[in-house]
């Protein structure tokens, strides 16, 4: 796919995959960028990615306080330290998911896009693809 230059003055390979790591350059290619579909679709797919970790970060942390209640009430029915050290342990390990799928998308993706390639990532790179438009 021919990326052509960005607004940025950058490739649009280049400004794509810097969109990734670094939110705020998605953040101004999507405001600068007029002509170049391919930036601007990574800079909304980027951004997208960022907000979709920040309500999952979100629901973890929700679900790990009712973990952490239920672990607490456990603990002291049962007189045992053991359910509430399961509990934690069963928290850490969902924190671990998430950040490794994050980072894992995070690198996947601008690996991707510095290749010249449109490739879009569950959910959200549907999204982008409606709004950055065809």
């Amino acid at each position: 796919m021919d990326t052509g230059k960005s607004a940025l003055g950058l490739d649009g390979n280049v400004a794509a995959a810097l969109g990734y790591p670094i939110g705020i350059i998605a953040i101004i290619s999507l405001i600068m960028e007029k002509g170049n579909r391919f930036v601007k679709f990574h800079a909304l797919q980027s951004i997208l990615l960022h907000v979709a970790f920040i309500v999952v970060i979100i629901a973890v942390w929700i679900i790990g306080v009712v973990i952490a209640i239920a672990g607490i009430a456990a603990a002291a029915a049962t007189n045992s330290g053991a359910l509430g050290g399961l509990a934690g342990m069963l928290f850490g390990l969902i924190w671990l998911v998430v950040i490794v799928a994050y980072l894992g998308g995070l690198i996947f993706a601008a690996i991707k896009s510095y290749q010249g390639v449109e490739f879009r990532l569950p959910i959200v790179g549907n999204m982008a693809e409606k709004f950055a438009g065809k």
